[in-house]
């Protein structure tokens, strides 16, 4: 799975989970096909604060 993959994937992830989102909560959603480290790998790439996640999340979902 590609980084874009994981991308929406884990915004969909954020979006609807209703309690704590973790990466390990994340693989085993999709049957372990992305591993948590994969996950973890993703999310550290990047240094964003849950304010600028919110604004890539919510204009990829205004285009939608």
């Amino acid at each position: 799975m590609n980084t874009p993959d994981i991308f929406d994937l884990y915004m969909d992830y954020l979006i609807t989970s209703f309690s704590y989102t973790t990466a390990t909560g994340l693989s085993g959603l999709v049957d372990n096909e992305i591993s948590h480290d994969q996950v973890t790998r993703f999310i550290s790439q990047q240094d964003l604060t849950s304010k600028e996640l919110w604004k890539v999340i919510k204009k990829n979902s205004e285009r939608n």
